[in-house]
């Protein structure tokens, strides 16, 4: 049995939400998001909010509950507060910045990597070894901070790369005589 799934999802104030069939949209002071629940779950307009049931109790049914409550739970949050991730630079001479619509890295190769920031996505650098992506899409803010994480994974041996602000390296020894 799912806990999460067993929980209805609350609508904010200054939130409107509409359910036709399997397809949820919301509405709210950052924008407009919508998602297409899967076909085993019934999810439906309560007095507590939106309520997400499964259709049968097969093993993927349980699975989609839980995950239909929460991608409800992301579009109500996104629309409402929004999300951010962010990301650090570390390394000699590494450095964001954005330009437009472009975010340029020097991650010590022989050129600097451009990056087109996608619709839907605000990145700043408040610092040129900070990275702030913030947006109402919780999926497309975690993706792209992937992507630019990809550029320069950290290694292992100085820490050097690009991160996120809250993720630990395990740093390994160096070579021994």
């Amino acid at each position: 049995m799912s806990r999460i799934g067993k929980k209805p999802v609350p609508v904010l104030s200054g939130v409107t939400a509409s359910i036709n069939g399997q397809n949820v949209e919301v509405k709210g002071p950052k924008g407009t998001l919508s998602f297409v629940a899967h076909d085993l779950v019934l999810v439906e307009m309560t007095d507590a909010g939106i309520q997400v049931t499964p259709r049968n109790e097969s093993k993927t049914a349980r699975s989609m509950w839980g995950m239909c409550r929460t991608m409800v739970a992301n579009l109500i949050t996104g629309v409402s507060e929004g999300f951010q991730k962010k990301l650090a630079i570390t390394g000699v001479g590494y450095r964001a910045q954005v330009q437009g619509k472009t975010l340029n890295l020097a991650l010590g190769f022989s050129h600097d990597v451009k990056f087109d920031i996608p619709e839907g996505v605000e990145i700043k650098c408040p610092k040129p070894t900070e990275i702030e992506i913030s947006g109402i899409d919780k999926q497309l803010i975690g993706q792209v901070a992937a992507n630019i994480r990809e550029f320069r994974p950290p290694e292992p041996y100085k820490g050097k790369g690009v991160r996120y602000a809250d993720e630990f390296i395990v740093r390994k020894e160096g070579k021994k005589k």
